[in-house]
């Protein structure tokens, strides 16, 4: 949409308001910027805020709002453009993340930076279903995932972002069947499975006010539910895409007060933690067919341990009929 010049935002105004590091004229200011589409007002804007600190004043968050108004609204040229390492601080979530909403990688790869946020924003488009594979980002791989999704993958659960604030859906649940957990199975020392089942909701722990267990038993699902400290509780046997949705959708999430990674970090600490189940990750990443028929001969479970539902929750369970091991992770966050 062009520039609508009855609204045009005078240069004036924001030299001003920077001149006077007046936070909420500022704030004023980019939603002006946004109403005309005035999207070189709001890059020039978010430019000199962003360099105010060299002269005593510190407009950080609102640098952070205009580069998050760009990468959302603006066309692809100003939305690429704040795709750099530590633009967008305070935003919802992840410039990479955010941009991808709108803007497709083909339209952002001719103007975004190389760089690591380029490799993830290519990435977050992957997740909403892009092949980019013919034209992969410049930059250090950073993730490390197939550059299109394999035919196993689920719908992710992907945030939602708008103006002034920010949804982050969680992936459905199915109907959860009341059961009663038989004793605990026998512990085994935690292997490479239950790290990455803990490391995905480790922003929840460390960044917020959340909890994590996870643990590796010899025997079924249940019994690894047990030997978590649950007896009584809801629970679904379910196909390995739901459960990987679930575990994407925690990693991607910043819990009640953490930092929110994005969709493309919920992707690959879901791939992880398959990997680690399957034996898969000394040769990184995997082949996706291959994972995929490793992760359908587990039996996987969704479980709830009949608590009020508030806050981020993550319960998951499975086993593994070959071998007799069984793995179960609950972790909760909470306001």
């Amino acid at each position: 949409m062009p520039v609508r010049d009855d609204l045009r935002v005078d240069p004036d105004r924001i030299e001003e308001a920077v001149r006077r590091a007046d936070l909420d004229e500022l704030l004023r200011v980019v939603d002006a910027c946004c109403e005309a589409c005035d999207w070189s007002a709001l890059a020039t804007l978010q430019a000199r805020c962003e360099r105010a600190h060299e002269t005593g004043r510190q407009l950080w968050p609102v640098a952070s709002h205009a580069a998050y108004r760009l990468a959302l609204e603006a066309p692809a040229p100003f939305a690429a453009s704040v795709l750099r390492e530590g633009t967008g601080l305070f935003a919802p979530g992840p410039l990479p993340e955010v941009a991808a909403q709108h803007h497709s990688w083909a339209e952002l790869a001719p103007h975004v930076p190389p760089g690591p946020a380029a490799v993830v924003a290519a990435h977050e488009r992957v997740v909403r279903g892009e092949d980019v594979s013919r034209r992969l980002p410049a930059g250090p791989d950073v993730l490390e995932m197939p550059s299109r999704l394999a035919d196993w993958e689920p719908e992710y659960a992907l945030a939602e972002y708008h103006a002034h604030h920010a949804d982050f859906p969680a992936p459905p649940m199915p109907r959860l069947e009341s059961a009663r957990v038989h004793d605990p199975d026998e512990r085994r020392p935690p292997d490479e499975a239950v790290a990455a089942l803990l490391e995905s909701t480790r922003v929840w722990t460390t960044e917020s006010n959340g909890r994590s267990d996870a643990v590796l038993v010899s025997g079924d699902a249940y019994g690894a539910i047990a030997a978590l400290g649950v007896h009584e509780v809801g629970i679904a046997r379910v196909e390995p895409a739901m459960a990987i949705a679930h575990l994407a959708w925690a990693a991607s999430s910043g819990g009640a007060h953490g930092r929110r990674p994005g969709a493309a970090a919920g992707r690959f600490g879901a791939w992880w933690v398959a990997g680690a189940l399957t034996d898969r990750l000394d040769d990184w990443p995997p082949d996706p067919d291959e994972l995929g028929a490793a992760i359908a001969r587990l039996r996987w479970f969704l479980w709830d341990a009949d608590e009020p539902a508030t806050g981020w929750r993550l319960h998951v369970a499975l086993d593994d009929p070959a071998t007799g091991r069984a793995w179960a992770v609950a972790a909760v966050d909470a306001t």
